[in-house]
């Protein structure tokens, strides 16, 4: 009896030993599991982690990045804004300059063209004088081109006595002809200039060399004037005395050639300056 009692309850204690071993394997199975899953969950949570730090420095670096395209597009606006205004201040002198150099072009076009037409003319006029004058000796009378003007030269002996400031009658006929090409030139006028050697001179109506060129030339004009109807306002008389000489004053020769009276024909005054002026400098900045 205490046999068969004892068997169930054996049975019972290995049935119930058994039971809980099972449930302590899936347990501890599951223990096991979830230290996996937490290992695994933290791992992600360091890999979640160091991304997140990686894309926070990302994002540190881009707004970095930002901030500098920030301050350089200002700058670069800034300078753009400088160049504008460069631009249009250089736009603005090269419109200028080219202004200025047209303008120097068309001056330089209109001296041309101007020195052309006077030299024109002043070829013009040496041949008319010289068929003009042609039938007197070419020793008295000598005509030539010099600084762009013309020159007649004549000298004393067949304008005047020795000493003396009246003109001889065969003069007439040489500031005749000179006078009438003179007329023919309105736009030109005329300098007469006396020229006498280094021998002094003082008599009581001159005292000096400087006092006979003087009157020599204003007594030449004078003449055009009064007998051949110059206009006044077309001449001028000066004195030159011995200091302008052709020649050396050594010789009977050289004195001979140095005691003379030039007759310059020239451009107005006016016209001449007005020629020579270039454009308003003011334009060129």
């Amino acid at each position: 009896m205490k046999a068969i009692t004892f068997i169930p309850l054996l049975m019972v204690l290995l049935l119930t030993s058994c039971v809980s071993q099972k449930k302590y394997a899936e347990l501890q199975n599951r223990a096991e599991n979830c230290e996996n899953e937490l290992k695994t969950v933290s791992n992600e949570r360091l890999v979640l982690e160091n991304n997140f730090a990686n894309e926070k420095s990302k994002s540190t670096a881009l707004e970095q990045q930002i901030d500098y395209f920030k301050s350089t597009n200002t700058n670069l606006l800034d300078r753009l804004s400088d160049l504008s205004v460069v631009s249009k201040s250089g736009a603005e002198s090269i419109k200028k300059s080219l202004e200025a150099l047209n303008e120097q072009n068309t001056y330089i076009k209109d001296l041309t063209s101007s020195i052309q037409r006077k030299d024109s003319l002043n070829l013009a006029l040496v041949m008319n004088l010289k068929r003009s004058l042609d039938d007197f000796d070419d020793e008295d009378i000598s005509i030539e081109v010099k600084k762009g003007v013309v020159y007649v030269s004549i000298s004393d002996r067949m304008l005047f006595r020795s000493g003396s400031y009246t003109i001889n009658d065969k003069a007439l006929e040489v500031i005749g002809k000179i006078a009438k090409i003179v007329n023919d030139h309105n736009e030109l006028d005329i300098l007469v200039e006396g020229h006498t050697d280094t021998v002094p001179i003082q008599t009581d109506c001159m005292e000096d060399n400087w006092d006979l060129s003087t009157k020599r030339a204003t007594s030449i004009v004078r003449l055009m004037q009064t007998k051949f109807n110059v206009l006044p306002e077309r001449m001028t008389a000066g004195g030159r005395s011995e200091y302008i000489p052709k020649a050396t004053n050594e010789t009977k020769e050289g004195r001979a050639l140095n005691r003379r009276t030039e007759i310059i024909i020239l451009p107005k005054l006016d016209q001449f300056f007005n020629l020579l002026t270039p454009p308003d400098a003011n334009s060129v900045d």
